[in-house]
C-alpha cells in the first residue's frame, strides 16, 4: 500500500538567541520576495539597513521567551507533530520550517529517501497570504525541482472557514470565557495593504470594512483581512460571544507602509482608556505560540494595556499541541488537500 506522508509546515525561528543566529534568520526571512515585495536591489538595501540594529533588538526579545528546550515555536511544532501521529495512519509525519531548521528541504529529502511518493503538504496558516502560504509552497517546488524529487504533492488550503478549526478554537478558549473578563480581543498578524491589493481584482473592495458579510467568494479567496474577519465572526458565533464584548485587530506592523487596520497597539490603548480592566487576547492566525504572541502580546502588550488604564491582559494560548487540535488537523489534512 502506498504511504502518504504528512509534512507540517510553519514559519520558523532563529537557531538560538545569539545575535548572529537572529541576524541570519532575519536575513533569510526579510529577503524573501513574498515577504518584502520590492525589486531585489531595493530589498537588499532595505534589509541591510534593518539588519544594522534589528538583530540585537530581536535577540533580546527572543531571549525573554526562549525555553530550555529551544524556540517555543519549534518546540510546540515538534510536539504537535508527535500529537498528530496517532491520528494519521497513512504514513510518516514530518515537520518543516520555511526559514531556519528543521527545513522544508531536509524534510522532503528525508521522505524521498524513505521511498515516499505521496506527501500531504500542510502549511499551518488558517488564512491565506503570499508571505506565508505561497512562499512555503514555492519553497517545496524549488526543492523538488532542484533535487529532481518524484513526489506527488497535495497541499492543505487555508482552513479559516472549516468547522474543525473553528471548533478547536472554541473548545480551547472555553476555560477562559468561564472566568470573569471585560473584553476579548482577537489579534491577527497584520499584512501590508499592498499585499492584498495586488491579489484582489475588485479595486472597490473595502479594506476598512468591519465585517466579512457580502464579500464575493473570488475576493474572499485571496483577501487575508476578509478571511480574518470571517474567522472572528465564526468563532464569536460558535463561542456565543455577545456583540460589543469582542473585537478584531492586527499586530506586528513592520516599516512605515500602510498595513491593514485596526492596529493592535491602538486597540490596547483604546480598550484600556475605555475602562476595560481584564482583557482576554487570542491570536487565531497563529496555531502555535511564538515571539509574536508570547513577547509582543504577552509582555509588551501587557505593559501597554496597563499603561492605558487596564489591570490585566490574559493571553489565551494558541492551539499548540492540544489533542483536540491534533485530531482536527488530521481530519482537515485527510479531506481538504488538492494537488498542485
Amino acid at each position: 500500500m502506498t504511504q502518504n506522508a504528512l509534512l507540517l509546515v510553519n514559519l520558523g525561528s532563529p537557531a538560538s538567541t545569539q545575535v548572529e543566529d537572529v541576524r541570519r534568520y532575519l536575513d533569510q526571512f526579510l529577503m524573501d520576495p513574498y515577504v518584502i515585495d520590492l525589486p531585489w536591489p531595493i530589498r537588499r538595501l532595505l534589509v541591510s539597513l534593518v539588519l544594522r540594529k534589528r538583530p540585537e533588538e530581536s535577540a533580546h526579545a527572543y531571549a525573554s521567551i526562549w525555553w530550555d528546550e529551544g524556540s517555543p515555536l519549534v518546540v510546540l511544532s515538534r510536539r504537535l507533530q508527535e500529537a498528530v501521529k496517532p491520528f494519521w495512519p497513512h504514513g510518516p509525519v514530518e515537520l518543516g520550517m520555511r526559514y531556519g531548521e528543521p527545513s522544508i528541504e531536509k524534510a522532503l529529502l528525508r521522505l524521498s529517501q524513505q521511498g515516499i511518493t505521496q506527501v500531504t503538504f500542510a502549511p499551518l496558516y488558517p488564512q491565506f497570504a503570499d508571505s506565508t502560504t505561497t512562499t512555503a509552497i514555492e519553497e517545496a517546488r524549488r526543492v523538488m525541482r532542484e533535487h529532481n524529487l518524484k513526489l506527488e504533492l497535495k497541499v492543505l488550503p487555508p482552513f479559516y472557514a472549516e468547522p474543525e478549526y473553528r471548533q478547536a478554537l472554541v473548545d480551547s478558549v472555553k476555560p477562559y470565557l468561564e472566568q470573569p473578563y471585560d473584553h476579548l480581543l482577537l489579534s491577527f498578524h497584520g499584512l501590508p495593504e499592498s499585499h492584498i491589493r495586488k491579489l484582489v481584482k475588485d479595486k472597490r473592495h473595502d479594506l476598512t470594512a468591519s465585517s466579512s458579510r457580502g464579500v464575493h467568494e473570488d475576493v474572499m479567496a485571496v483577501c487575508y483581512r476578509s478571511q480574518c474577519l470571517r474567522t472572528a465572526e465564526d468563532f464569536a458565533a460558535g463561542a456565543g460571544l455577545q456583540d460589543g464584548r469582542w473585537s478584531v485587530s492586527f499586530q506586528s506592523r513592520l516599516g512605515r507602509n500602510k498595513w491593514i487596520e485596526p492596529y493592535t497597539e491602538a486597540q490596547l490603548d483604546k480598550l484600556g482608556k475605555q475602562g476595560v480592566k481584564r482583557l482576554l487576547v487570542m491570536c487565531p492566525a497563529f496555531v502555535a505560540d511564538c515571539i509574536e504572541t508570547l513577547e509582543e502580546i504577552g509582555q509588551r502588550g501587557q505593559e501597554q494595556f496597563r499603561a492605558a488604564g487596564g489591570e490585566e491582559l490574559v493571553l489565551v494560548p494558541c492551539l499548540n499541541d492540544q489533542e483536540l487540535w491534533a485530531r482536527a488537523l488530521a481530519k482537515l489534512c485527510e479531506r481538504m488537500p488538492a494537488a498542485i
